[in-house]
């Protein structure tokens, strides 16, 4: 199956955007009442000097319109000067409309009187207005490079204590400024800039839809500020939420992301950005937008600094301008993307799919929205494990209808499936292909257990679980004993899983064999890993929900979960293209549309590493010399070429 690598165009050509989220040090958010031509021009000269050719700039709203059908001339002109100081350095920037929220704050023009942000005819008027006449002044300039309607809409449009906002509302609204930025003569690519929070991603249900707005514009843009407690999670969780957003079939641009030097140290910075740049790459993301461009020590008594006074140290500069870590990270970055041409490389085809279940998306009579985050730990941490086993994974959505160009179906820890979804994967089994679960019985007591018909059939087993009482897990550790050799794993081995959960899902599911084969027991003796074979494909049973025990753990990864998801990957003749025998480093391929092939290397250690990647030809440094092994620097990046 394809994997999306699509890039925004203009003109016909793909671009790669590559820049950061820009506020000047001279004041933030009211930048434009202190505007500095001088050090605007300073501050974009830094920018580029490292590489980077985008900025994202803003509309403070409240400064722009300061009343109905009025914008305030002197701010424009700053803004047209702003515009000329991107082209007289070899720059553009992507404007932002509608900004009424910015680093933990919302400010609103004195004039909108609490009216609604979506429904209020009048209301919806003057955005309408503001944007299109914006965009009039501005859509003939040679550095605009694109448009965003606002800045975390969700976030400014509906506060978190008031209700959402109806998506038939959000959706038209989206439409109307869309429409005005056509109607000023925009014929740049445009976007929301809302963050790709809807629910197709995130699974919370914000009001925006990915899928209903992505068919309106020209791009996806998330915003990923999430945290976890397990660093190789942490460090692919911008790579996930990119996965997630190529729902709407659109570029995926990951227009924010960043860190606060108050919060990390620049060590560490420097760590999160090059992970986040390059694992965002390999899933799919072709632009990146950094928050932001620089630290604000001297607005300390300002808001949103004054009550939010980390937001001060998000910056790739300081607040002299001098390069942070960060921003030698992104230079390092924009080399690597020139030496490969990356605006014409795709990521290399999968023959294995995640399934995102419909019900991460989509809420039918009498399901409940708390059991949607079981759904997306779940896919994310069955997404690091194929990441370790160096297995390119496609994901497949159950609303569109399941990709039959795939050998490899992976559905972990998946309680609830459509009944046609399940029977179209049986077909495709019978057709030849891999079917996997893990069983889970769910985090919560509602329906506990799971909803998928045909499950002894399809498993050639019987479940002998007990209705309403789950089998709890007792053991600290589950031990999976193989009595056989499956994939790569050999008989006699054995597989360790951490155990974690709640009293809902700390839980195994007991079986006896009807036609399948025990390939793996429990230290209890209990069939722990079951194959049956049905037509010309099999079914994999896992009978603990291993990722789900993962995904609750801290600090858990690499687990055994690598393994096993390689040997699926064997067992269905799915062919890794490069490997490295060690989980905590990643490998991962892009083809140039002229035939050469680019294998990425990514590694999750904290101290030096060297590696041989394995592949069936030969590989080379990006200089040409063969290589045998790789030198990869803590937390380290190395893009090779391999040749046949």
């Amino acid at each position: 199956m394809r994997r999306n690598t699509a890039k925004v165009t203009a003109d016909g050509r793909p671009e790669v955007w590559l820049g950061a989220n820009f506020w000047s040090r001279t004041g933030g958010p009211l930048m434009w009442r202190d505007y500095s031509p001088e050090v605007v021009r300073e501050e974009l000269r830094v920018l580029h000097e490292h590489g980077l050719r985008q900025t994202r700039s803003f509309f403070y709203w409240p400064d722009f319109m300061p009343a109905p059908n009025e914008v305030d001339e002197q701010k424009v002109a700053h803004y047209q000067d702003f515009l000329d100081a991107h082209a007289e350095v070899g720059m553009t920037s992507i404007p932002t409309f509608i900004v009424g929220h910015m680093s933990g704050d919302n400010w609103d023009p004195e004039w909108r009187g609490g009216r609604d942000l979506y429904a209020d005819v009048w209301l919806v008027s003057q955005q309408a207005w503001f944007v299109q006449r914006m965009t009039e002044r501005f859509a003939g300039h040679e550095a605009v490079a694109g448009w965003l309607i606002s800045n975390e809409m969700p976030i400014y449009g509906r506060l978190r204590h008031e209700p959402k906002a109806p998506t038939e509302q959000v959706s038209a609204w989206a439409r109307l400024m869309v429409q005005a930025v056509r109607a000023g003569g925009g014929t740049q690519p445009v976007s929301l800039g809302d963050g790709a929070w809807g629910i197709e991603v995130t699974g919370v249900d914000n009001g925006f839809s990915v899928r209903e707005t992505g068919a309106m514009v020209d791009f996806v843009g998330p915003h990923v500020y999430r945290i976890d407690s397990d660093p190789v999670r942490q460090h692919l969780i911008a790579a996930f939420v990119c996965e997630l957003s190529a729902v709407a079939g659109k570029p995926v641009v990951l227009e924010e992301f960043g860190l606060s030097g108050d919060q990390v140290s620049p060590e560490n910075a420097a760590h999160y950005y090059r992970q986040t740049l390059h694992n965002s790459l390999l899933a799919g993301s072709t632009g990146w937008v950094a928050w932001n461009n620089t630290d604000y020590d001297d607005l300390i008594g300002r808001g949103p600094y004054s009550h939010h006074p980390f937001e001060m140290h998000f910056g790739i500069t300081d607040s002299t301008g001098a390069p942070k870590p960060p921003l030698r990270e992104l230079a390092s970055f924009a080399e690597v993307l020139e030496r490969v041409d990356f605006a014409r490389c795709e990521r290399s085809d999968a023959r294995a799919a995640l399934v995102v279940t419909e019900y991460l998306e989509r809420g039918y009579p009498f399901t409940q929205d708390d059991d949607r985050p079981l759904i997306f730990d779940t896919l994310h941490q069955a997404y690091v494990a194929a990441r370790e086993a160096d297995l390119p994974v496609g994901f497949t959505r159950e609303r569109d209808g399941i990709d039959a160009e795939v050998d490899l179906y992976l559905l972990p820890c998946v309680k609830q499936i459509q009944g046609p979804t399940w029977q179209r994967l049986r077909e495709r089994v019978r057709e030849g292909a891999v079917l996997y679960l893990s069983y889970t019985a769910g985090e919560v007591g509602h329906h506990r257990q799971p909803w998928i018909p045909y499950f002894d059939e399809t498993f050639g087993v019987r479940k002998n679980i007990t209705y309403g009482v789950v089998d709890e897990v007792v053991d600290e550790e589950v031990r999976f004993d193989f009595a056989e050799d499956f994939g790569g794993i050999g008989a006699g081995e054995s597989l360790r899983f951490r155990v974690s959960g709640n009293v809902h899902s700390r839980a195994f599911l007991p079986v006896t064999p009807r036609g399948a084969t025990v390939v793996a027991t429990d230290a209890h003796g209990n069939p722990a890993l079951l194959r049956y074979a049905t037509g010309a494909g099999e079914a994999v049973l896992c009978t603990y929900p291993v990722e789900l025990f993962a995904a609750r753990s801290t600090r858990v990864n690499p687990d055994d979960s690598h393994r096993l998801y390689a040997a699926l990957a064997a067992i269905s003749g799915v062919e890794r293209e490069v490997v490295v025998d060690d989980p905590r480093v990643f490998a991962d391929v892009l083809v140039h549309e002229d035939g050469r092939r680019f294998a990425w290397l990514v590694s999750q250690h904290s101290r030096e590493t060297t590696v041989s990647p394995q592949c069936a030809g030969s590989v080379r440094s990006l200089s040409g010399e063969p290589l045998s092994e790789v030198l990869l620097a803590p937390y380290g990046v190395e893009v090779v070429e391999l040749k046949p």
